[in-house]
């Protein structure tokens, strides 16, 4: 079956929710009946040839008194689900009793299989039959999804002298037809879209970015991939179909396994039905869903290891109830969050409540696998803030600071704007690898594909661009590449690392004694009794040992105090306290920047070593931004001179007007 069949069954199925729903749901709430409905007929079609074996399996099962039945009805159906009630759709549809109807509809829908139900609970769809009942609605429904026109079976429909009048609807195809008619329904609703369908342009890219770099060093063999924010689960099967190709090329043999983690419960059923649809019954088992299963706070896999990772989890999305469940940030103790860097037993990645987004890439990162040759691999598409947000020794620093350290991040990709559905700002694509090749090692890759698009004809939502085919192979042969062009920049990695440097200036109180030592509570006094001065004396509050040698730099000043030399500390002064963030690559280090940019207009500053943070973030626009280039002085002058003869034009009008 072509493109053009499969829409031809979507524009019809359509039309069904056009014709009898009306009057009932707003045009955005169609897809709270149509999408189980669609998926309970495809269902019930695969399931006729088997219906009786299931029936007879299940009369044997209850006799034998047993009670775990689910495998040996899954056998008999021959399918990953399967459906004990005595109906098929085709039953029901000769039902002209509406409250018959209703009773044998819901005891056919009791008879569906646990991942079945699973589906319809997170659809929520039993509480669409009342109302669908009362509207005399539930048996057209029927009757249309069961019409020949629309064949969603895997069989063909025939005609009378036995040729072929629709195709059957392989897995595939159904499974197309099934994210067409998601597709539709994300877009009559496109203010929520970005947050649970990523654009398949944008999925595409970033399995290209995942897989293309180790194409050649994939063996024949099983492979796990996983999603934390999971949505409907296209990255995943296209992550998997990029897979399965790649090794095909290079002559492997790949089995996949996907698992994957979503909350929202909507979205969930939407994806857990496409991968039964698509024939995956043990993918559907591999992923979860629902309010509970919030990733943060809930992970579904605290033992599991993937090969390969992708994500788009949401952006500037709180996620303080998480944090609550997990005891709070003094309380948190879940070790993909509170780990092992830098010499820190419990160095935190905790963010913001605010925004949960970097918890995702570090949830994955914690799932990586270090034993195996090819490691692992993950492609995460972030907003701007994920770049820079947080200062040094905050989470999502520390997150940044942490991958970087560990020479993980591989590139970061710079998409252009638009490109989602719910929002037109700035997003980008991490590649992070515990694999890096050796020529990468040590070394992080921003490319600047803001430019490389193609404009759509007609608005989705926010989303007025696309990656066509030829932009996502430019973008990956520049990752490839890995050479230095206007587009593609190198750096080390300690090029995004700074020090976070406090600087002290001493408190300068007019008409102290400067030779004795101020108590904390003496000096608590002077500050509100006594007059600030730059000319003052320094005020005093520690004298140190004698064989204590002075560092003036580092806040130990050699002083007369009578007649004695000895090394004093100086109170600071509040008010002229100041930061500096000195790159981590800066020439001689910290003192070599203090005593150039700070020393010579504040002589008495000094730092204290065990206050400096590390810190890291990366500037996009600093490494790709062109000025626009200053207009010439002819030009001005012509603009200038066009204003003058304008406006005396004007004058001469209005005064004109007035004499008259």
């Amino acid at each position: 079956m072509n493109g053009e069949q499969h829409n031809q069954i979507v524009s019809l199925i359509w039309g069904i929710a056009d014709d009898l729903l009306r009057d009932l749901y707003v045009r955005g709430k169609y897809r709270d009946v149509i999408l189980p409905m669609t998926v309970l007929r495809r269902i019930d079609a695969v399931l006729e040839p088997t219906k009786q074996a299931v029936l007879d399996m299940k009369s044997s099962l209850d006799k034998a008194g047993i009670t775990n039945q689910d495998s040996a009805l899954r056998q008999a159906s021959e399918q990953a689900f399967y459906n004990t009630s005595k109906f098929t759709m085709r039953d029901l549809k000769a039902r002209a009793n509406q409250q018959q109807l209703k009773a044998d509809f819901e005891a056919y829908l009791d008879g569906f299989s646990p991942n079945i139900q699973d589906i319809l609970d997170k659809f929520e769809f039993r509480n669409q039959i009342p109302r669908l009942s009362k509207a005399d609605v539930l048996g057209s429904l029927l009757e249309k999804l069961l019409d020949p026109s629309i064949n969603l079976s895997p069989y063909p429909v025939m005609n009378s002298n036995g040729t072929e009048k629709h195709p059957g609807l392989d897995n595939h195809g159904m499974g197309t037809v099934f994210e067409e008619l998601v597709r539709r329904f994300n877009e009559e609703n496109n203010e929520e879209a970005g947050e649970h369908w990523t654009p398949r342009d944008a999925v595409k890219l970033m399995a290209r970015l995942m897989f293309l770099p180790i194409a050649d060093q994939i063996e024949s063999g099983t492979y796990l991939l996983y999603d934390g924010a999971l949505g409907t689960g296209g990255m995943l099967t296209v992550a998997e179909e990029t897979l399965q190709e790649l090794a095909a090329e290079h002559g492997k043999e790949v089995a996949t396994h996907l698992y994957g983690q979503e909350i929202n419960a909507e979205t969930y059923a939407i994806c857990k039905a496409d991968l039964l649809l698509k024939g995956e019954g043990e993918a559907a088992d591999n992923v979860v869903g629902g309010p509970e299963f919030s990733t943060l706070s809930n992970d579904a896999f605290p033992s599991r290891e993937f090969d390969f990772m992708l994500s788009n989890p949401p952006y500037g999305k709180s996620w303080k109830s998480d944090l609550e469940r997990m005891g709070g940030k003094s309380g948190l103790r879940d070790q993909r969050f509170i780990i092992a860097h830098a010499g820190d037993p419990e160095y935190s990645l905790v963010t913001r409540s605010s925004d949960g987004q970097m918890l995702f890439l570090a949830n994955m990162v914690s799932k990586m696998k270090h034993a195996t040759p090819l490691g692992s691999r993950i492609a995460e598409v972030h907003n701007g803030s994920s770049l820079f947000t947080g200062d040094a020794g905050q989470g999502e620093s520390n997150i940044r600071r942490w991958i970087i350290e560990n020479d993980w991040l591989e590139a970061i990709v710079a998409l252009p704007l638009n490109m989602f559905y719910n929002t037109g700002i700035a997003t980008y694509i991490w590649v992070i690898t515990n694999r890096k090749p050796e020529h990468r090692r040590g070394k992080v890759q921003l490319i600047d594909a803001t430019q490389w698009f193609k404009p759509l004809r007609k608005n989705l939502g926010k989303k007025n661009c696309e990656l066509s085919e030829d932009d996502i192979n430019r973008i990956c042969q520049t990752f490839l590449d890995f050479e230095e062009t206007e587009q593609s920049k190198i750096f080390p990695n300690k090029a995004f690392g700074y020090s976070k440097v406090t600087v002290e200036r001493p408190l300068r109180l007019v008409g102290i004694d400067p030779n004795r030592v101020y108590s904390p509570k003496e000096i608590k006094s002077l500050k509100e009794s006594t007059e600030r001065s730059d000319s003052a004396l320094p005020v005093i509050r520690k004298i140190h040992k004698r064989d204590t040698n002075p560092d003036p730099l580092r806040g130990l000043f050699e002083v007369t105090i009578g007649s004695k030399h000895c090394v004093a500390e100086y109170e600071p002064d509040p008010d002229l306290r100041d930061t500096e963030q000195i790159p981590l690559n800066e020439d001689g280090g910290i003192e070599a920047f203090l005593k150039r940019e700070v020393l010579p207009y504040a002589s008495d500053a000094w730092y204290l070593p065990d206050s400096v943070k590390i810190g890291y973030e990366i500037s996009f626009t600093r490494h790709f931004y062109k000025p626009q280039p200053l207009r010439t002085l002819e030009e001005i002058r012509a603009d200038i001179l066009a204003l003058e003869q304008e406006t005396e034009g004007l004058l001469s009008e209005i005064i004109g007007d007035s004499a008259r």
